[in-house]
């Protein structure tokens, strides 16, 4: 069971979260988040630091420390436990204020990024404890860890885990920190933003579990974005292939990279809703359960890359040697099309752009455009679905495709569009695709 920043962000919540754990005596492990509000801080010391400004870095934790003794107040009721509480507090904010004295590096950015998951799971610990519920704290960076390529090796995951849970037999509920690892050196790293899906979806491959439970503050799965369309339904089974492509095209609900554990080792994942604890949510498995458009995802921040070549288009490799400098500088592509002049693909972040294009210029005329949307339409086996193309079509008029993506994928059907015309783009396909306004 893993629960995001907002469902523990509040001491109200993280009490409700404690009742939800409790309410069957099936084994679990409980993976959380940092308080809302926390990673975002944790990041803007870290920046002010890496700037010099320790002034400012040390107003930030004293403000961030005030919260957190606050938070205690409300949610422990016993003086014991506010004090051991406290305490936590104080030597986390004391390793913080460390850190403020000494040169600032890369490592010790992320260990700033881990005292949030590792202060949440802390003083949920003491609430347990408080309530006289049984428990063990598993320390994630005893068992989690990446490679050198900074990926997850679930054996070795598992090994380690089962190690630790052997230590406690009998106790069916284990609390432990999401997003944090220690990487191929030994040191504190992270998997990332939204990494918490992430250690969920591998703890529950390595544990062998039933259900993968992922925790938010929306019903499930959508069939759009419901911050940006009015009319929106929680969709009830997806497919992992279907939940795959809508994670990766920017469904809010769901890190990307949370699919493919619980895919492999076939543990089913459920979308569920922490304030609508009773809703069925979205259950992610091995069958669609039915065919057709499901829903629709955006993601943002595209950049096009153009290719023209009349001379080399056609030539044999050419389009290897076009790949091979994206492989380079470890860019991925997201969408392609090609034409007898020109190739044109899109890339979701400009960290190498600058080298990128100075490597394909030799290929011919490189042209770049930034601030696109990638809108994307899934559904099982939608590329066979009857009239899909003109439906979608139709929906969009006025609107300025510049890229589309039919036929590579049985789930999805991609369009790129100025990211200015998403919102529109957006609202016009759940009217055309689902009939609602």
């Amino acid at each position: 069971m893993k629960f995001g920043g907002t469902s523990v962000g509040r001491p109200e919540r993280m009490h409700q979260v404690a009742d939800l754990v409790t309410r069957d005596a099936e084994p679990k492990i409980v993976v959380l988040s940092a308080l809302s509000g926390t990673t975002n801080t944790l990041v803007s010391i870290g920046e002010s630091m890496a700037k010099g400004d320790r002034d400012t870095a040390r107003e930030v934790i004293e403000r961030l420390e005030a919260h957190y003794h606050e938070f205690i107040t409300i949610l422990l009721s016993q003086d014991a436990s506010r004090a051991k509480a406290g305490a936590i507090i104080r030597e986390h904010f004391e390793f913080l204020r460390i850190i403020l004295r000494i040169s600032f590096n890369d490592a010790l950015s992320k260990d700033i990024l881990a005292q949030g998951e590792l202060m949440s799971t802390k003083l949920f610990s003491v609430y347990l404890e408080e309530k006289g519920i049984r428990h063990e704290l598993l320390p994630a960076l005893e068992f989690m860890s990446i490679d050198a390529y900074e990926e997850p090796h679930v054996p070795e995951i598992r090994q380690r885990l089962e190690a630790i849970l052997a230590k406690h037999p009998g106790v069916g509920l284990f609390v432990t920190q999401g997003y944090i690892c220690r990487n191929a050196r030994g040191e504190v790293d992270n998997l990332k933003r939204g990494g918490s899906d992430y250690s969920a979806s591998l703890i529950a491959a390595a544990a062998g579990a039933s259900m993968c439970e992922i925790w938010t503050d929306i019903d499930g799965m959508h069939n759009n974005d419901p911050r940006i369309v009015e009319r929106t339904f929680p969709i009830e089974q997806l497919s992992f292939d279907e939940a795959a492509e809508l994670a990766y095209f920017g469904a809010k609900i769901l890190h990307p990279a949370s699919i493919w554990p619980a895919q492999h080792y076939k543990v089913p994942v459920r979308l569920l809703n922490t304030m609508q604890p009773d809703a069925r949510g979205t259950l992610i498995v091995e069958e669609a359960g039915s065919q057709g458009v499901k829903a629709i995802a955006a993601k943002d921040g595209i950049i096009e890359v153009r290719v023209k070549s009349s001379r080399m288009l056609l030539a044999y490799g050419f389009l290897r040697k076009v790949f091979e400098v994206f492989e380079k500088y470890r860019t991925p592509i997201d969408m392609i099309t090609t034409s007898e002049v020109a190739v044109s693909l899109t890339i979701d972040h400009a960290t190498h752009l600058d080298a990128i294009v100075r490597e394909l210029e030799p290929f011919g005329d490189v042209e770049t455009t930034r601030d696109h949307s990638i809108i994307a339409i899934v559904g099982n086996q939608i590329a066979q679905t009857q009239d899909i193309l003109a439906r979608v079509f139709s929906s969009l008029s006025g609107v300025p495709v510049r890229m589309v993506s039919y036929g590579g994928s049985d789930h999805n059907i991609s369009i790129l569009v100025p990211g200015g015309d998403k919102k529109k783009t957006l609202q016009l396909l759940n009217k055309g695709l689902f009939g609602l306004d």
